[in-house]
């Protein structure tokens, strides 16, 4: 008689072991605080009230929207607030030297580019030239699977962001973060925006 798989039990180590995976990607993909709108809402206080003494800020989507070539008018003010109270590294997935260069010279920030995030090499390169411990650095982006991963993967604070879109952009870029949101709540993040 052959054996039936489809009423066979896990064996219990094997449905732990793919427990925890499953349970590891979730905490992986969980931001830290999640805001309810941009960049533009994470004041000073919060940033004081969770002892940041450094940001590193992920550019396209986060800062800027991908199709501008500057900032924005409010993004000085609030860069300038920021820098009052955290050390700030831009770090981009963005290979463009030029387009990063353009965003972060106006405001005298470093940046790197080409971060291939969720790989945490240049964002901890960007760590410790800040000379901070990954804990008291907030890693601040858009994007869960390299914002958030990396930012996790390296004992960083992460901060999830809205993105930054043009109008005519949306329509087309935020079913990205819609799948995303999805994923990353299939995979245990519970991704509901926290009191700053």
């Amino acid at each position: 008689m052959s054996p039936n798989f489809d009423s066979a039990p896990l064996p219990f180590n094997l449905y732990s072991s793919i427990h925890l995976r499953f349970m590891s990607w979730g905490k992986l993909l969980q931001p830290d605080l999640m805001l309810e709108s941009s960049i533009l809402s994470l004041t000073p206080d919060i940033i004081q009230h969770h002892r940041l003494k450094g940001l590193v800020l992920d550019v396209d989507e986060t800062l800027v929207p991908i199709t501008s070539a500057q900032a924005c008018a409010e993004l000085s003010p609030w860069l300038e607030a920021i820098q009052q109270v955290a050390t700030l590294w831009l770090v981009s997935n963005n290979i463009s030297e030029n387009r990063i260069k353009r965003i972060a010279e106006p405001f005298n920030l470093p940046y790197i580019i080409g971060a291939g995030k969720p790989s945490r090499r240049k964002l901890r390169r960007a760590v410790t030239a800040m000379g901070l411990p990954p804990e008291q650095v907030g890693m601040v982006g858009d994007r869960l699977f390299t914002d958030v991963l990396a930012g996790n993967r390296l004992g960083m604070f992460t901060v999830l962001v809205k993105p930054m879109v043009d109008p005519i952009e949306a329509a087309r870029r935020y079913p990205v973060h819609s799948f995303e949101v999805w994923l990353s709540q299939a995979l245990g993040a519970s991704l509901t925006p926290g009191k700053p």
